[in-house]
């Protein structure tokens, strides 16, 4: 059975109402403490032990100092990060450094090594050395309206994207002749990095960083492709498929990983967030999962009852209404609302039906007279134990 992962916050030891500073300094003290080269002679069993909270630092931290990542861990947990499968866990030490090197480096001033380290090779299997640098596409965002009905469903939308596509000439390797012309790059000799000590509180400290002249890639390009200008990529359109789940809210982001722009050199493809608004709906008012529906009755079906039909999200339904039923009584309708987002309940909300009583604005003269008449019953005057119900349903309106 797998492992429960804990929540980013509680690895992190902070708040959910914790600024990006707070989250960042939280961050770096845990890194520092189980850093790989600050672990000395401690046994194997302690040294794997704090390799696995160096790497559920890592991931705690790159959610959270995302503000849009943040929002979606926030608003469908694991699920809305890439679910609650560990990834982390199972890479090497070389590949969190290689793919996250920017957290490393906004920490640390570069690939930290403490003590005079290779990066994080030697520890738990890693491969002795930084791996070079791969080009990742920007992210791109689009906005999608939706009706209620495509809330309680779920929807597949397309989007025509212009957005930047691999190059078709080069194929993406950026060089005219399809990367045959590639050179070592002189200034870090082919690692993607350099590499610099300067002495910090915790001793001497070696760090590493993106080489300036080949961007972390190791080689130079000879002769550029002359419809790309040797980046690879290229100015394009594409249709983006997005499915978007049932029970979605406004205001929650969607993430389409791999749909945004194109990464240079063949690296890898940027996201496309998708922002979900929703239409107002003329029947319904929704309040989380549940649906709110005011039903307007007429008088003689107020006083002697009767069956009414009532609409809902998948049609039509009849609904009983008792003699003597008051205005502003509730009634619900149950799963008759919207679906609970994955991984957040179970089902569907309910559909609530309060019911309102029209009163005529003009009367007949025999209806007039059959109003008097029944004015002077007493069946026509509020008793207190009414008066008190429909004084406390108004009393809850503002509670």
């Amino acid at each position: 059975m797998a492992e429960q992962k804990r929540d980013y916050y509680e690895v992190l030891g902070v708040s959910k109402t914790a600024t990006e500073q707070e989250i960042k300094a939280a961050y770096k003290k845990m890194a520092i403490k189980y850093h790989p080269d600050r672990q000395g002679d401690k046994s194997e069993a302690e040294k794997k032990e704090a390799e696995a909270k160096f790497k559920e630092a890592a991931e705690a931290y790159d959610v959270l100092h995302d503000p849009q990542k943040r929002q979606r861990y926030d608003q469908f947990g694991f699920a809305g990060v890439g679910g609650a499968g560990g990834n982390y866990q199972n890479m090497s030490m070389d590949d969190i450094f290689s793919q996250f090197g920017d957290i490393f480096s906004d920490l640390f001033g570069g690939g930290a090594s403490f003590g005079g380290g290779f990066g994080f090779g030697g520890f738990g299997g890693g491969r002795g050395g930084a791996r070079r640098q791969q080009h990742r596409g920007g992210d791109l965002r689009l906005k999608v309206r939706l009706t209620l009905k495509e809330c309680a469903t779920g929807v597949t939308k397309k989007f025509k994207v212009r957005k930047k596509v691999t190059c078709s000439h080069c194929h993406g390797s950026g060089s005219e002749n399809g990367g045959g012309d590639k050179q070592t790059c002189q200034t870090c000799h082919g690692s993607g990095y350099v590499i610099r000590q300067q002495r910090s509180v915790f001793g001497m400290m070696q760090t590493q960083s993106v080489c300036p002249d080949c961007g972390g890639e190791g080689t130079i390009i000879k002769n550029k492709c002359h419809q790309c200008g040797g980046t690879g990529v290229v100015s394009g359109d594409e249709v983006v498929e997005v499915k978007i789940p049932a029970g979605v809210q406004d205001g929650m982001v969607l993430n389409v990983p791999g749909k945004g722009d194109a990464g240079m050199h063949n690296g890898t493809a940027g996201d496309i967030q998708v922002f979900i608004e929703v239409e107002q709906d003329k029947d319904f008012i929704r309040q989380d999962n549940d649906i709110i529906y005011n039903l307007l009755i007429d008088v003689p079906t107020a006083i002697l009852g009767g069956s009414v039909e009532v609409p809902t999200l998948d049609g039509k339904v009849k609904l009983k209404i008792d003699p003597g039923t008051q205005p502003g009584k509730v009634l619900r309708l149950r799963g008759k609302g919207l679906p609970f987002l994955q991984g957040y309940g179970y089902g569907n909300g309910d559909e609530i039906v309060n019911i309102s009583v029209y009163i005529p604005e003009t009367l007949s003269r025999d209806e007039k007279e059959a109003f008097e008449r029944m004015r002077q019953s007493d069946n026509f005057r509020p008793n207190q134990s009414v008066k008190s119900k429909i004084f406390n349903r108004f009393k809850q309106m503002f509670e």
